[in-house]
């Protein structure tokens, strides 16, 4: 096969991940939409499984991605696991980043310089977005691991003219994460769950796990 047809069948596979999303999370959203609630807090949970990490070389290394909109035109929120990018590179901890567009608003570490060091690790960490009050609120909390321990919460609040998060969806999410360096020492990056929230509670769930690698 050659790399054109290896990168078409790739991206065929990401599009029927991202249906799969579309299909659990609209059974969730919809199930405050039908008794007219709206959705004003989702929360993803994500697990990262380590097969053999390399200190030595600073890997593996992961990046995902929450965003209220259907795409990256506006705000979202990147977590950079066992690296940071700004304002300059270093391997090694965590980092939460808050953008718009191409822009960078801003960032929050923790245990930045220790790299992930422990055969079969499993990180898990759950990624928050809300909105209340012309506020919009990024947040990674509940993060686990044996390297780390616990993490978070690392948290980013803006001003928005949005009331509701009737744009989301983890297919943009799962579309804009990746494992972006020394895949070979990953053996999952798996968003797990999708929950919503009306401001009177939680209104759905969906446990289909949608996995950004391995792809095949």
């Amino acid at each position: 096969m050659s790399t054109v047809q290896t990168l078409t069948a790739r991206l065929a596979r990401r599009t029927v991940y991202a249906s799969l999303a579309l299909t659990a999370v609209g059974l969730v959203l919809g199930a405050g939409r039908a008794t007219g609630q709206e959705i004003v807090k989702v929360e993803e949970d994500w697990q990262l499984v380590v097969s053999q990490p390399d200190p030595q070389t600073f890997a593996p290394q992961v990046t995902t991605t929450i965003s209220p909109g259907r795409d990256l035109g506006s705000y979202y929120a990147v977590f950079d696991v066992n690296l940071r990018n700004l304002p300059s590179y270093e391997a090694g901890g965590v980092q939460f980043q808050l953008w718009s567009g191409n822009t960078a608003l801003g960032s929050k570490k923790s245990n930045t310089g220790t790299l992930l060091q422990v055969p079969d690790e499993t990180v898990t960490w759950t990624q928050r977005l809300s909105v209340s009050e012309g506020n919009l609120v990024f947040e990674i909390a509940n993060g686990n691991s044996q390297t780390w321990g616990n993490f978070g919460p690392l948290t980013f609040t803006t001003e928005t003219d949005l009331t509701n998060l009737s744009g989301y969806s983890p297919a943009v999410s799962v579309a804009n994460s990746a494992v972006g360096y020394a895949a070979n020492r990953v053996t999952s990056l798996k968003l797990t769950a999708v929950r919503a929230y009306s401001a009177a509670g939680l209104v759905g769930q969906s446990n289909t796990a949608l996995v950004v690698y391995p792809h095949d």
